[in-house]
């Protein structure tokens, strides 16, 4: 089965028992239909390598909600966070879907980058780095694009005051959003090429439990445990 239609599927299951794991997943499933669309639009130098790129990320996604669901326990703590509120916390569509993104970007995509460029990072050129990076920032332009459909489609469909908070900001809020996904994925970089150059497995390891003690904090700071003092967290 291909990405699209198990995350489709996945979807449909979810919302037809109303299940609030659903916010992030429409968000997910809409951007990854954009950028499938975009790879067959041929925008990226490499559209071979980001469609097998789009197909290892959701393969995390995938991962840790099969782990999630066969004993949560053995699931990331981050998408265990996400999973839990979005099931059982009083928050809203926007936090539940924040949760998701978080987990989803500021962990699983910096392993996903790692995986993929790891084995080819010392034996090719600069030329070729730079082309991989460029792609991975072309990804932001696509993600700027969604998000107004992402609000269109489920913000104001679940939460009208949300509406009511658009039509007063413009597109501030939009530009907000995807300011910090963007601001993400820059550390994103940084954090897997950093990844990349640890070569022993103990140091891995502990690279990547301070990596998810650091995607923990965000998601605390997107549930404001600490007040509005939280939104300095997110940065």
């Amino acid at each position: 089965m291909d990405t699209l239609t198990r995350l489709s599927e996945l979807l449909h299951t979810m919302d037809d028992r109303s299940d609030g794991r659903a916010s992030f997943l429409y968000c997910y499933t809409l951007m990854s239909e954009n950028m499938l669309r975009a790879v067959k639009a041929g925008a990226f130098h490499d559209n071979d390598w980001m469609e097998h790129f789009i197909d290892h990320f959701a393969g995390y996604y995938f991962l840790a909600l099969d782990r999630y669901e066969q004993d949560k326990n053995s699931a990331p703590r981050v998408w265990a966070l996400a999973h839990d509120t979005a099931l059982h916390g009083s928050c809203s569509v926007l936090q539940k879907m924040l949760l998701g993104i978080n987990a989803h970007i500021n962990y699983d995509l910096v392993l996903t980058v790692n995986d993929l460029l790891r084995d080819e990072w010392t034996g090719h050129s600069e030329t070729l780095r730079t082309r991989r990076y460029e792609d991975f920032c072309t990804v932001n332009e696509v993600i700027e694009n969604t998000i107004d459909s992402v609000q269109d489609l489920v913000l104001d469909q679940e939460n009208p005051t949300y509406e009511l908070v658009d039509l007063s900001l413009g597109n501030l809020d939009e530009w907000l959003i995807s300011r910090l996904i963007r601001t993400w994925r820059d550390e994103v970089w940084e954090q897997a090429t950093n990844l990349i150059q640890i070569k022993t497995g103990p140091e891995r390891e502990a690279f990547r439990t301070g990596l998810e003690v650091r995607t923990l904090e965000r998601g605390e700071a997107i549930l404001f445990k600490k007040g509005w003092r939280s939104l300095k967290d997110l940065w």
